[in-house]
């Protein structure tokens, strides 16, 4: 009797053990962007015009009674400048933008911050207080506002880590659970995010030719399991433009809604003119859905090829009908995603 009680009990120890740790189950891995330029600014005689291209990116990993299980916040702020004449003045436009948590310290915020804390901290801290809850319980937190950082959290626990303005948190991080989508694991499991940014699609404006200051994020939210394997994998990418004239004027709507790639479906328009008839947002989900049951280190062995238009493209024989577009970005921003599970 005693040997059976003790081999319920390792039962129900195991069953609680696996729980905590993620379990099996309809579990689910989302992602959310919101993207704004309105912080842009037209050029004058004596001041540099800007192109700035701001995006919050959410990752959640809830369960299924919707309670936010992982969530990871980060943000890129891509600035991109130019003079009166519409000429760009950004001195190198092929270095990478790094996002406000790759930068840490050097993103500078924590020298004016009155609680000493750098933006990626306040980030963190958030996200950890989102943890446990539902996209009911985060929307409904105590706030307050303010006119120079819009709306603040008032919630007694966070007062000596967040005061920065969290709108952005609370729209991304709702966009990343109502995205979220249902993958299985068993046991332990970890969930990251990675983003890859360039500028240097920016071009300077001309007298028959508007310029452009181009941000172009590749994103992936991955959710790997205890044996290293992708058990959920999402990926788009939010290409953003301003467009500004040659007198340095801004031409672009700064106020105007701001979609990715995957959000704007067939509106992005890339199917008409893909050999094989496919929007850019089903070619990036053929190619998530590829890099599932797969380590990082099988992902990034697949066979490729080079194109003289789309840099590296995949090689892989059940990747030919369904992904031909240039996978750098995916790959980048998978590595990064897998290296900074948690």
């Amino acid at each position: 009797m005693r040997k059976i009680i003790a081999l319920l009990l390792l039962a129900v120890f195991t069953t609680l053990m696996f729980a905590s740790c993620g379990g099996a189950g309809s579990i689910k891995t989302g992602l959310g962007v919101v993207t704004n330029v309105s912080s842009s600014k037209a050029a004058a005689a004596d001041a540099a015009g800007l192109a700035q291209i701001n995006s919050c990116v959410v990752a959640v990993t809830v369960d299924s009674k919707g309670v936010i299980q992982k969530c990871s916040i980060d943000s890129v702020q891509s600035k991109i400048n130019f003079d009166a004449a519409g000429a760009i003045t950004t001195p190198d436009l092929t270095v990478a933008v790094q996002s406000k948590d790759e930068l840490k310290e050097n993103y500078g915020m924590g020298k004016s911050s009155a609680i000493g804390k750098e933006w990626y901290q306040q980030a963190d801290a958030f996200a950890q207080w989102c943890i446990g809850k539902t996209l009911s319980e985060v929307k409904g937190m105590k706030t307050k506002t303010s006119d120079t950082e819009g709306i603040l959290a008032d919630e007694p626990d966070l007062a000596s880590s967040v005061t920065i303005g969290i709108s952005d948190f609370l729209s991304t991080i709702e966009k990343a659970v109502n995205n979220a989508q249902k993958f299985d694991v068993t046991g332990s499991y970890k969930t990251g995010m990675g983003i890859v940014t360039g500028i240097s699609s920016s071009k300077s404006a001309t007298a028959d030719a508007a310029g452009v200051g181009q941000a172009d994020s590749y994103i992936a939210v991955v959710t790997v399991d205890d044996a290293g394997k992708i058990v959920a994998c999402t990926l788009d990418s939010a290409q953003t433009k301003v467009n500004f004239d040659a007198s340095g004027a801004i031409t672009t709507d700064l106020t105007a809604a701001i979609q990715t790639k995957d959000e704007k479906k067939e509106a992005y328009g890339m199917g008409k003119s893909s050999a094989i008839g496919k929007e850019w947002y089903q070619q990036a989900d053929a190619f998530a859905k590829w890099c599932i049951g797969k380590t990082l280190d099988e992902v990034k062995g697949m066979k490729t090829k080079t194109s003289d238009t789309e840099g590296i493209l995949a090689d892989e024989p059940d990747l030919a009908s369904s992904v031909t577009i240039g996978i750098s970005g995916f790959l980048n921003s998978i590595e990064k995603a897998v290296n900074n599970a948690k």
